[in-house]
């Protein structure tokens, strides 16, 4: 866990070994890990010089708890209700301004055995059994999250106290959704369930097909115009009424291919956009798809594989693929407007719009700014002190036009662009 000394470090306060590391004199902004990587690995983790436009600034950040450590996490910060809203894996769940990261409140949904007299001193050196949160999301004033141990929990947006819970048999490792006063939770298991947002109560189930190898992650649903809209393992995108779980259509957007179970992953694992009426999504083995909400329509097909989400701007789709190459499409026609290679093998979150530039993170804690014109990258900034334990995981957030960015050991950080 050793830190390059020509970077902002991405903690203030690191172990007695990080204090060493920094003191041993080091040429080239190497680091110590450097000794141990091959040339392959070294060459995709130096980063080639960039003519940089601007610089971006740091504006706070703040520990949140144990981040999500090296487990597979599609945990990511939502902004609502003038609150930015952020959990860990192990249990905490924080509520802060997003101006100054300022905690409002904090709820921890670690678990605790029972030790008598005893329990409450023993939690008070203990991290308790893990949560092992997976999603979490707002809506309907409040702040809902899912566990990959089937546990779901709604608490009240303002104060952070529980109002319900629940479970279901399955992991959730996606966001909840909810509208028109129903939470809809995906599962692993690939059943679909909607529940009261306010009281708890489940509404429906619908269940659905898994194949024998799958992905390790599942799509997250959005819930808009009385339906619901998830991709599935089994390569395809799915609208259910939202009020009735019923199924209106699914549409195959990825067909099974190849000699082997690993060749036949088609797993539709991104959370779809809903532009316009229409339906944006990926699958995992390389299709890109347009499809017509009220019918299922395929309007257009392109090669792009990715298990990373779209995102879309103006006419604008912007991709990561499953090697860390970034592109622009046309939404309107899928024709491809530039493609980035320069950050390959990355690791790269989904890109973020945010204002002219999309934003993502890398394996080792750095921030990328790349023109939306011209995919040009223009500015980066280490948040992680060029550390895979504290890489960038999740595709940032733009709140108000700062950047929220959270890595793998749990430091939440906020990041302003000059204008």
């Amino acid at each position: 866990m050793f830190h390059n000394t020509c970077g902002r470090k991405g903690r203030f306060a690191r172990t007695i070994g990080m204090a060493l590391a920094v003191s041993i004199t080091m040429s080239g902004c190497s680091t110590i890990s450097d000794w141990f990587a091959d040339e392959e690995e070294l060459e995709i983790r130096r980063l080639k010089p960039i003519e940089a436009k601007f610089t971006p600034e740091l504006v706070w950040d703040r520990d949140i708890g144990d981040g999500v450590d090296h487990y597979f996490s599609r945990l990511r910060p939502v902004y609502a209700y003038d609150k930015l809203f952020a959990a860990d894996r192990h249990g905490a769940v924080v509520a802060m301004e997003p101006e100054t990261g300022k905690v409002l409140w904090q709820k921890d949904f670690a678990q605790f055995r029972s030790e008598g007299m005893m329990s409450s001193i023993t939690k008070l050196w203990q991290n308790g059994e893990t949560a092992r949160i997976g999603g979490i999301s707002v809506a309907d004033r409040h702040v809902f999250i899912g566990t990959e141990n089937g546990y779901i929990a709604a608490m009240d947006a303002e104060t952070g106290e529980l109002v319900w819970e629940a479970t279901v048999p399955g992991e959730i490792l996606a966001a909840p959704a909810a509208d028109e006063g129903i939470l809809v939770v995906n599962t692993g298991a690939g059943s679909l369930f909607g529940f009261n947002t306010r009281t708890g109560e489940q509404m429906w189930r619908h269940e659905g097909d898994t194949p024998p190898l799958t992905l390790r992650g599942i799509s997250g649903p959005i819930a808009s115009n009385g339906g619901v809209i998830v991709g599935t393992p089994t390569g395809k995108i799915q609208v259910n009424l939202i009020e009735t779980g019923v199924l209106a259509w699914e549409t195959v957007i990825g067909t099974p291919s190849g000699a082997t179970e690993l060749e036949r992953i088609v797993d539709v694992d991104t959370t779809p956009v809903l532009y316009g009426g229409i339906i944006y999504t990926v699958s995992y083995n390389g299709t890109l798809a347009a499809v017509e909400l009220r019918s299922g329509r395929v309007i257009w097909k392109r090669e792009y594989a990715s298990f990373r989400n779209l995102n879309i701007d103006g006419n604008s789709i912007f991709v990561v693929d499953n090697n860390s190459n970034v592109y622009a499409l046309d939404r309107r026609n899928g024709v491809e407007l530039w493609s980035q290679g320069l950050l390959k093998q990355r690791s790269l979150t989904a890109a973020t719009p945010v204002g002219e530039h999309i934003v993502v993170g890398d394996n080792w804690g750095f921030l990328h700014w790349i023109e939306q014109e011209s995919g040009e990258v223009v500015a980066r900034l280490d948040v992680g002190g060029d550390d895979e334990d504290d890489a960038i995981f999740a595709a940032p957030l733009n709140v108000n036009g700062n950047i929220i960015a959270v890595t793998r050991n749990g430091e939440v950080v906020s990041v302003r662009t000059p204008n």
